[in-house]
């Protein structure tokens, strides 16, 4: 059944160029079922099947938000699980996303490490590297210092984008570590949040070009 589910999702990410393709969704699935046995649940399918399905109804990476939901319908229904199963990866998986800090707020510990894996996967280097990709597939520029950073926005406002992949650190990706869940979670954040900290500051120096100190 995992295989299956692992050739399906395949299949709907391989194009992807946005940062949101197999690997990433091979990495979340690693990443929760690491938090779920650092974290004492142990093996379970539900996180395995949930972090590996989080993206296939993502609005953003969809023509619709109706036409994202029938794509997990229909892969939850050519699987082998129990109702109860699969309302619970359901439920998982409305909780995963960001959406300008308006997302669903995890209930059950499941959905806990499923939300904490995705989004460790969207600091650190991996984080980094995955801002620019998305920013270049929706046309936002690198850094436009005229614009504003927005602190609060609505879910709608969140999915226009009208932003710079620098602005993107500030309204999403250095704020995570304050909101991850789990233990082990805040744990490997630490190392990735200082890391995007210090992609910052030389970010800054080279834009404004300020190499003075490689002639002292």
């Amino acid at each position: 059944m995992i295989n299956q589910v692992e050739n399906l999702v395949k299949i709907e990410m391989e194009k992807d160029a946005s940062g949101h393709d197999w690997y990433h969704v091979d990495r979340v699935r690693k990443m929760a079922l690491f938090l779920s046995k650092k974290e004492g649940i142990g093996y379970s399918t539900v996180i395995e099947l949930a972090a590996l399905l989080h993206d296939i109804s993502d609005e953003k990476l969809n023509k619709s938000k109706e036409d994202g939901q029938r794509k997990l319908a229909a892969i939850l229904k050519s699987i082998p699980i129990d109702i109860q199963d699969k309302e619970s990866i359901l439920a998982i998986i409305s909780s995963v996303g960001f959406k300008g800090g308006n997302g669903i707020s995890p209930k059950s510990i499941e959905a806990k490490i499923v939300q904490d894996a995705d989004r460790l996967d969207a600091i650190g280097a991996l984080g980094i590297a995955r801002t620019f990709a998305y920013g270049g597939s929706t046309g936002n520029p690198i850094y436009n210092p005229a614009l504003p950073i927005k602190d609060k926005m609505t879910e709608e406002e969140y999915r226009k984008n009208n932003s710079s992949s620098i602005h993107h650190f500030y309204e999403k990706l250095l704020k995570i570590k304050d909101l991850l869940h789990t233990d082990s979670a805040r744990e490997i954040a630490e190392a990735r949040h200082l890391f995007m900290e210090k992609f910052l500051q030389e970010f800054y120096k080279e834009w404004n070009v300020q190499d003075e100190e490689y002639f002292n």
